[in-house]
């Protein structure tokens, strides 16, 4: 019986990836490095900036990695304000609490980013849980934030459901055992079943995601 749902949040609440990209392309390009979508999907998407710097960046000290990532983030907030929830969210939000469904968020944005959009989606209040993912010992797509989560809500691994749309969120989820659902908002969905998500839907009316949801509630109404 599902108990709980794990949501990511960029690209899986909002696609933030067209903003993101934007950034981060408008920051490289000051070191003459110029990126495309693909190059975003495959070093950046889903990431944490400590580990995207090092890699794109190895000559920045920290203290430059640190002054760049923070930039590159209030750079994202400036483009943010116009970003909108995925098509359906709402109407799953309000399934959760008809179904009594608990709801955590687990993601790997940074702590002023994830409340900054939380507040934009006017989403404040609607998580009983959020494990940020730099708070945590190790951010997806190692496994802990979402052990963590479940640990926290006192679920079992095995009554509850992630989503996510980069392939270290379904790496992170799949690896601690939960089942997984792809949001293709961001990534071809062949790609995030081959990581291990049993479905990959476009957005949150998907009739296939509900079918499974009211499989698994015990309930036989599909929205």
């Amino acid at each position: 019986m599902l108990e709980a749902i794990l949501f990511d949040l960029d690209g899986t609440l909002v696609n933030t990836d067209p903003v993101h990209f934007i950034a981060w392309q408008n920051m490289l390009s000051r070191y003459d490095i110029y990126i495309d979508e693909s190059f975003y999907q495959k070093n950046i998407s889903g990431r944490l900036n400590p580990e995207i710097l090092a890699d794109i960046l190895p000559q920045l000290s920290t203290q430059e990695a640190i002054e760049f990532a923070d930039e590159k983030e209030a750079m994202f907030r400036d483009m943010a304000p116009s970003l909108e929830r995925l098509p359906g969210l709402t109407e799953l939000l309000t399934w959760t609490q008809t179904h009594h469904i608990k709801r955590a968020l687990v993601t790997n944005a940074p702590h002023e980013n994830a409340y900054f959009m939380l507040d934009i989606l006017e989403l404040g209040a609607t998580f009983e849980l959020i494990v940020l993912a730099e708070d945590e010992e190790k951010p997806k797509p190692d496994p802990t934030p979402y052990r963590v989560a479940a640990q926290r809500l006192g679920v079992s691994i095995e009554n509850a459901i992630a989503l996510e749309d980069s392939p270290s969120g379904i790496k992170s989820a799949v690896g601690a055992g939960i089942k997984t659902i792809g949001i293709a908002s961001t990534h071809d969905p062949e790609k995030l079943c081959s990581l291990g998500a049993f479905m990959a839907i476009p957005d949150f009316t998907d009739l296939r995601l509900w079918t499974f949801l009211n499989q698994t509630s015990g309930c036989k109404s599909v929205l």
